[in-house]
């Protein structure tokens, strides 16, 4: 049946309503994107120029910060500007174009994680034939690989909206647009697209986060029989990654595995993982890894004597 949509432009009605508040956070958050690119960006160019960030975990490394840059951005800039204005407004298919690469760039550093996680299992587990199994070819494979995991999630979430009728209500209880508010105000059930909205977005966290604790769980089954200076330098190497897949599949999970009921809660968890988490990768993989903040060192010591 098709669609019939006497509304085409939405009212989003924002985190905050009282204007002081809003302007607050503008101040807040502003910096915190900033530091979200120019962290990750960092990072991108660091392991591009630098020679001794050749192996497959840099280049793996590299990609997550692409795609954070890329996940922050389709919701932060207008996040951002919505908070200085009288009234938010986003067209239809403005909307939808925010769901796609939303859940896109969400899925790809999703799947990103977990080969990320495969990388480690390789190279702790089977050290003397790690260069062979992470050839460059297999790199190259598994990140296309979540670039493609990316976009066909995203296609069907698409799919499953563009036939819902929006006849009105327009106003979209968020900062952003998001399939469970979108949702409320079809004027048609939705409880199919609900479900299936569910099995694409929930499933696909709850079974990559299996994976990835089941790899966590080889991983320091065999550091058992590794030397004490062994265990330390393997469990640091992961420790970084640990703490990012904690950080962005528990408000995943939230949202996504449980019935919505009000979405007061929702926006603040929202926050989390699409300002603050974001902003956290670069300090906490540049904290925890010596080799990183040698090589920027290195970067900003070449970059010094041009600007004298």
């Amino acid at each position: 049946m098709a669609s019939t949509n006497n509304v085409t432009e939405l009212i989003i009605t924002g985190l905050f309503q009282d204007p002081e508040v809003q302007r607050v956070c503008f101040v807040l958050f502003l910096p915190v994107y900033l530091a979200t690119v120019l962290g990750n960006g960092l990072i991108v160019l660091t392991v591009s120029v630098s020679k001794s960030l050749r192996s497959p975990m840099y280049f793996f490394l590299s990609y997550l910060s692409l795609v954070e840059i890329c996940y922050s951005s389709t919701v932060v800039p207008k996040f951002i500007t919505d908070l200085l204005a009288k009234v938010k407004t986003i067209s239809l298919k403005g909307c939808l174009t925010q769901i796609f690469f939303f859940h896109f760039f969400g899925v790809a550093e999703i799947l990103l994680l977990v080969v990320m996680a495969y990388d480690r299992y390789v190279a702790i587990c089977k050290p003397l034939h790690y260069m062979n199994i992470m050839s460059r070819q297999l790199c190259h494979m598994l990140v296309a690989g979540s670039w493609l995991g990316g976009f066909l999630h995203s296609m069907i979430q698409i799919l499953i909206t563009i036939p819902l009728p929006f006849c009105g209500p327009n106003v979209i209880d968020h900062y952003f647009c998001d399939l469970q508010p979108l949702f409320k105000l079809a004027c048609t059930d939705t409880f199919v697209e609900g479900v299936i909205m569910l099995a694409n977005s929930g499933l696909i966290s709850v079974f990559s986060l299996l994976i990835l604790v089941s790899s966590y769980i080889v991983i320091l089954v065999h550091l058992r029989n590794h030397s004490a200076e062994g265990r330390r330098k393997a469990l640091s190497t992961c420790a970084s990654h640990i703490t990012v897949v904690i950080l962005f599949f528990g408000p995943a999970i939230f949202l996504y595995m449980r019935p919505s009921s009000t979405f007061t809660e929702d926006k603040l968890v929202a926050v989390f993982y699409t300002v603050i988490t974001p902003m956290l990768n670069p300090i906490i993989y540049t904290l925890r890894n010596a080799e990183v903040k040698i090589a920027m060192r290195k970067l900003w010591g070449k970059r010094n004597p041009a600007m004298e």
